[in-house]
This record gives C-alpha cells, structure tokens and sequence, in this order.
C-alpha cells in the first residue's frame, strides 16, 4: 500500500460490496456475523488504487512479495469455520494485506495476534489506515511455524497460507477447546481443515473443502 494512496469508501464502493455479500450468501456463507464484518470493512483499502473498480470481486489480488488478498468467499470461508467469538485471543498466521486481520478484529476479538514473515508486507502495517480503531491487533515480523508462546494459549488460530503439514507448536500454542483452521498440503490445491483441540490434549480434525494458496514457509524473508 502506498502512502499517497486516497482512502474513499464511495457510495459505489459500498454498492459493490453489499453485492459481494449477496453473492457470499448465495455461494453457501451463512454467518451473519462474518457478512456483516466484511460489509463493514473497505477492501478497496487493502489495495493498490489501481484495484478500486474490481476489489469487490470474488478474486485473488497481489500484494507484493509474490503474495495475495485472498478471494473474499475464502476469506469468509475460513472465518466461517473459525466460529469467532467476542472476547477471543486470536493468533493469524500470515497477516498479508491485513483484510483478514481486519475482518476478525472487527468481529470483536479480545486481541488478534498476526504473524508475517515478508519484510515486505511488514511495512504495509505503517500506514494501515484502521490503525487508531483497531487496537486489538498485535502485529509481529517472525516466523509462523513457531508461533507466539509469550502469548499462548490461544482460544482460536488461523493460518492462510498453505502449510505442509499441521505445525505442531502451533498446536501445542492452542488452548484446549480452542480451534485451528487451516489449509494443508504442498502442490496446487489444499484440504481446509479445521482442528480441535480436546481438553486432555487430543486433537480431531474435520475436513472441508479444496482450496488453493500460496505455501507457508519457514523463517523470515528480509
């Protein structure tokens, strides 16, 4: 995101986005509370302004760094699956764009704590416009697969990136009767699981349906 970037959220620009709601309903979405948070939240903001007359479509954007917006069925997918109540500790893995970051701490975290590797993407947090109303966000350059257990435990955790396999520090980061969402699998399409985590530890794990993202990956990237 640029700095000279003109933040406006139009009367057309809220047009497009209740029509992206429509369609997020039609193509299964059924969490009120998810619809509302995305008609809330400006995509176009998340964005290079060459993108204000598409943001609205269901589609992947780049963001720099060889990363994307995800489509926005994705998005509400994956918050969908998460179940967000107020009052959570949340833990991101991939903050990207920040859109999805946005959408769970305007559905009333008790603090979301988003993790990005991209140096690149780090830098896009110093002019976030939703800076001074979002305060329960915690943003962190580090490497996802290891979590934030300064932090832990934490009631849900969110990974948008395709992980290889389920990081087991994130699992250990997780509180008993807390839920992970995630995709899984290397090469083009992953399975959306969701995983939870039973008071003595034990672990179930659902399987949903095939989506594709960019690979999550190790360490940090200057």
């Amino acid at each position: 995101m640029k700095s000279a970037k003109v933040f406006n959220d139009s009367f057309q620009h809220k047009g497009m986005r209740r029509k992206l709601i429509e369609t997020l309903r039609e193509k299964g979405i059924t969490d009120e509370k998810v619809l509302e948070a995305m008609n809330a939240i400006p995509r176009h903001f998340f964005l290079d302004s060459a993108f204000d007359k598409i943001a609205y479509e269901d589609q992947a954007f780049p963001i720099g760094a060889d990363q994307t917006i995800s489509h926005p069925y994705t998005v509400a997918y994956q918050t969908q699956l998460l179940q967000v109540k107020r009052g959570e500790k949340i833990l991101e893995i991939g903050t990207g764009s920040i859109y999805q970051t946005t959408i769970l701490a305007e559905m009333g975290a008790q603090m979301v704590y988003t993790i990005e590797r991209q140096k690149k993407l780090t830098d896009l947090q110093e002019n976030y416009y939703f800076k001074n109303k979002y305060l329960n966000i915690k943003f962190f350059y580090r490497d996802g697969f290891l979590g934030l257990p300064t932090y832990a435990p934490f009631d849900k955790i969110l990974i948008t990136a395709a992980a290889p396999f389920i990081p087991p520090k994130l699992v250990e980061q997780l509180k008993p009767g807390g839920l992970m969402v995630l995709p899984v699998d290397e090469g083009e399409n992953q399975r959306m699981i969701r995983i939870t985590k039973a008071m003595d530890g034990s672990i179930q794990e659902e399987t949903f349906d095939a989506f594709s993202f960019v690979p999550m990956l190790g360490g940090k990237n200057i």
